[in-house]
């Protein structure tokens, strides 16, 4: 069974990050998380990093490797928002998240895949957003960094997949988070009525998928997007 294996979650001390960690957990995965401040949940190994670094990020898994193992899946999911309209978009606002949210994707996945490559086997899932294909206005910055990472699991497909490496897309929709619970109750429902299955997504629907594509029966899926929002962007 795979369950013994290492997972590494990025941004797993809140929100769906740390639904993710919790579930990896609760199947008997061995699971360390990165966070810039607090903890993963319980039973989970939580080092510190900033994924816009690479050499914290590369203490972080040198740490991990040392409690746990060379980490075998890894799901990048660390992102920020910083939500206006393209004219009032700084470059600081453009620039930052795209740093954090695609180039933090790509120091996680670089460091993890030398373990998997020594090992002929690893998991790589990365944590997009219905607003990467569908979009929102406000979010050019988010939607670009999310859409993004659909080109960059292809192309990690297409170079690591003979390797006994997957690499795919989970695209949440509207998640029932700290933040969409701060939205007024005329939003959520406004939100609701474009979502066909009427009702926001809780943060587990999401980890069950991502430790899904983490085991032996997702092993020929690579390259896909999954959407897990009720029907909202209706996929690629």
């Amino acid at each position: 069974m795979s369950h013994d294996r290492v997972v590494l979650v990025t941004g797993g001390n809140r929100g769906i990050g740390r639904a993710i960690a919790a579930r990896f957990v609760a199947e008997g995965y061995r699971t360390a998380v990165t966070a810039r401040s607090g903890e993963g949940p319980e039973g989970t190994f939580t080092v510190r990093a900033d994924v816009t670094d690479a050499a914290s990020l590369d203490a972080a898994f040198s740490d991990v490797e040392k409690q746990l193992g060379p980490v075998e899946i890894v799901v990048a999911n660390a992102g920020i928002t910083k939500d206006t309209l393209l004219l009032r978009m700084t470059e600081d606002d453009f620039d930052s998240v795209v740093a954090t949210n695609l180039g933090g994707t790509f120091r996680v996945v670089k460091r993890a895949s030398k373990g998997m490559l020594r090992a002929k086997w690893g998991r790589v899932i990365l944590i997009s957003s219905v607003v990467g294909l569908y979009g929102s206005p406000g979010q050019i910055n988010y939607s670009s960094s999310k859409a993004a990472l659909v080109g960059f699991a292809r192309s990690l497909t297409r170079e690591l997949g003979g390797r006994g490496i997957t690499a795919n897309v989970v695209a949440p929709g509207f998640i029932e988070t700290d933040m969409t619970a701060e939205l007024p109750e005329d939003t959520q429902n406004e939100y609701k009525r474009n979502i066909p299955a009427g009702r926001f997504a809780t943060p587990d629907e999401v980890a069950g998928v991502v430790t899904w594509l983490a085991s032996e029966d997702a092993a020929y899926i690579s390259g896909a997007v999954i959407p897990v929002d009720g029907g909202l962007g209706m996929g690629h």
